[in-house]
């Protein structure tokens, strides 16, 4: 920043009065307390993560998911030298998009809204921060969302560039780009992603990869004495994980599972019983391996760009090869042995089902059957593939209970 100017990443979309600059609270303090108090956050509480949101009070939701994704992602940002209160807001919000029922749900409302550009949780997380979580009006008398910062909003887009044929993920909505491009405003060109979004990006995959498979041992849906016992299967989660996971070939996360599988840190998961002990046991593997996980990526930066302080487009996180794939190893276990499991496919296919008949009702019965957030945006859009974004929109918003109960009252049986 120029000195005297103001500074481009503290920028908000829709200029708002300065607060609290007497108590030196800075604004990415403001953002991460926006996020932190929203609706959207709140309803994240039952919302899926990998095991069905209330099932078990042991389980993650995508509420705690949220809370550890963020507290990694400060504890690695503020090493680097990052702002940690924007990688903490990146690693709070990174989740707001997602619909009912995890990633189950998010592919059952890609299919339902393809005549309005499909659906995606990252795109529906920017129109959330930017649109529909009610904070902040701008001077045209529309919704600018909780009006994050451009350093924010920025930290928050693991995939900043709109959808592409041939690419699943992707960061932003056609009707969404005039926002997009001014959160990009700055950065270089083409698909770089700031520091603090690879932050965030990779204290997602060690959690999402570490926890979900620490649910799995506790909840008795795993076990790894196949992978132990069996070269066969060890060779079929690693063309699991090729195809899903990593760009590595098959072979070279073979060898990197057999070391995986040989570390002593996962010796107290192959005879779990769930006593105290054994969580305790549990609870120390998934602690050093999150430290791991962070601590090598964190030095590697460091040895590659220097000592920092980094942040925004000053370096890239560098994560060495080796541990990527022990990270993609432990996602597809959860995979292949949680998501994929044969007693789950009913319920997965209902699931699919509900969201699909939300969306087709609601759009027959539209505005009357929208929550009033909704209706006059309905009533408002100036086509039917806008109206159908309406009610993704509305559908994308319910937690796990809440789709449910809505299809109990308008397809009752």
């Amino acid at each position: 920043m120029t000195a005297g100017r103001p500074d481009p990443d503290a920028a908000r979309w829709a200029d708002e009065p300065v607060k609290d600059a007497d108590h030196g609270r800075s604004p990415y303090q403001r953002d991460r307390a926006r996020v932190l108090h929203s609706a959207a956050f709140r309803r994240l509480a039952a919302k899926t993560q990998v095991h069905t949101a209330g099932t078990d009070d042991f389980l993650r939701t995508r509420l705690t998911h949220s809370l550890e994704v963020a507290q990694i992602a400060r504890e690695m940002g503020a090493r680097l030298g990052a702002d940690p209160d924007v990688v903490d807001t990146a690693g709070l919000a990174h989740d707001l998009g997602h619909p009912p029922f995890g990633h189950n749900g998010e592919a059952a409302l890609d299919v339902v809204a393809a005549d309005c550009g499909g659906f995606e949780g990252n795109a529906q997380t920017l129109r959330v921060l930017t649109r529909l979580e009610a904070k902040v009006y701008g001077p045209d008398g529309g919704s600018v969302g909780l009006n994050l910062t451009r350093a924010s909003l920025d930290a928050v887009s693991k995939y900043p560039w709109p959808r592409r044929p041939g690419q699943r993920k992707f960061g932003a909505y056609a009707d969404d780009l005039p926002v997009f491009a001014w959160l990009r405003d700055g950065s270089p060109a083409g698909d770089r992603r700031c520091l603090e979004a690879q932050v965030m990006d990779w204290a997602d995959d060690v959690a999402y990869s570490v926890h979900d498979v620490e649910d799995a041992i506790h909840g008795e849906y795993l076990t790894l004495e196949p992978l132990l016992a069996d070269a066969d299967e060890r060779a079929a989660l690693c063309a699991d994980v090729a195809a899903v996971y990593s760009a590595e070939p098959p072979d070279y996360l073979g060898a990197v599972l057999v070391d995986l599988l040989a570390d002593p840190v996962l010796a107290p998961l192959a005879h779990y019983d769930g006593s105290h002990r054994a969580q305790a046991a549990l609870k120390a593997t998934t602690s050093v391996l999150t430290g791991r996980f962070v601590a090598t990526a964190v030095a590697a930066t460091t040895d590659r760009f220097g000592a920092g302080p980094h942040r925004r487009y000053a370096a890239d996180l560098v994560v060495p090869r080796p541990l990527r794939a022990r990270c993609a190893l432990l996602k597809g276990i959860a995979l292949r042995y949680v998501m994929r499991r044969a007693e789950a496919q009913g319920r997965y296919a209902r699931q699919r089902e509900i969201l699909t008949d939300l969306v087709r009702v609601l759009a027959e019965r539209a505005p009357e059957a929208l929550d009033p957030v909704f209706a006059p945006l309905w009533r408002a859009a100036p086509d039917d593939a806008t109206r159908l974004r309406v009610v993704v929109d509305q559908v994308a918003s319910l937690t796990d209970p809440a789709a449910l109960a809505w299809h109990t009252r308008l397809l009752p049986r």
